[in-house]
């Protein structure tokens, strides 16, 4: 199994009484295989993990599995910040058949670094399914340093990590480390192109929830070494990569789903749906790309 390409963060959508819109799900699904990406990770920081109930937690990995179909990978969200539970869901995501796993790092707890080590080294010890990390500072607090990144990158199963440091220092140093064979993605938009450059095996997107086709088009430009045409789409995209962080993630790519009549939703409080002067500014970048 080859991890490589553009992986969309698949948003988890909500119909009107705020209860998981199954159907929503698998049209989104559909639209994702349609446009050619090379896999979906649902459940993760865009599918809204940390205020779904553990029910709808693990239905939606099943509904993501069975509707993808082996059409394209499955990277199941399984993280916590307890350890148990997180065995406990990446233990579902393996027995449901996902293709890997994607674990955040341990949020709110502030865990030291060798805390982090032995966190995922449990995981990845109790459930042999390829590991994917996630290393996301500025939401959890708590960073995978690049050493500690090397260390990790020894126990087998432990195949790469999305990196949303927002640090090319430390993409640099995590692929010095941790070597070729190690996947590190991207997984901030707007850094997808200089983390390839780099060495970066792909993407885990938020923009790819309304242009798939288009983002996928720019990861792999980038990947072939095509390079002008990466920067060109790069550029290209840079308005949306811009404008859909204009508040929490995933709030502005719902809002810009829901104009796109795509399933999304609002967003489950503590988040709340964008500002009207938010979302006219989505609305106008939308348009000027000609997708409205």
């Amino acid at each position: 199994m080859e991890i490589k390409g553009l992986f969309t963060a698949i948003v988890t959508p909500f119909d009107k009484k705020g209860n998981l819109d199954e159907e929503g799900l698998k049209r989104n699904i559909k639209f994702q295989i349609e446009n050619g990406v090379d896999g979906i990770v649902p459940v993760g920081t865009t599918g809204e993990s940390a205020t779904l109930t553990e029910e709808e937690h693990k239905k939606v990995i099943e509904i993501s599995i069975e509707h993808a179909n082996g059409r394209c990978l499955v990277i199941a969200g399984t993280g916590s910040n307890n350890t148990a539970e997180a065995i406990e869901y990446t233990r579902h995501a393996k027995d449901s058949g996902a293709d890997a796993a994607l674990l955040i790092t341990p949020y709110y707890n502030k865990p030291t670094q060798e805390g982090i080590y032995q966190h995922y080294k449990k995981i990845a010890e109790t459930v042999d399914i390829p590991m994917i990390l996630y290393t996301v500072p500025g939401r959890t607090m708590v960073n995978i340093e690049p050493q500690t990144m090397e260390r990790l990158s020894k126990i087998p199963n432990i195949i790469g990590l999305k990196d949303a440091s927002g640090s090319l220092d430390q993409v640099t140093r995590e692929i010095q480390l941790c070597g070729n064979d190690f996947i590190v993605l991207s997984g901030d938009d707007s850094m997808n192109f200089p983390i390839i450059s780099l060495g970066g095996k792909g993407a885990i997107s938020v923009v790819s929830n309304i242009v798939p086709g288009l983002l996928r088009e720019s990861v792999w430009a980038a990947l072939d070494g095509n390079l002008k045409k990466a920067r060109e789409l790069h550029y290209k995209l840079y308005p949306l990569f811009r404008i859909l962080f204009i508040e929490t993630n995933p709030a502005p790519v719902k809002a810009a789903m829901q104009m796109l009549g795509l399933a999304a939703g609002e967003p489950r409080l503590p988040l709340v749906p964008v500002s009207s002067e938010s979302r006219e500014k989505i609305r106008k970048v939308l348009a000027e790309m000609g997708l409205l």
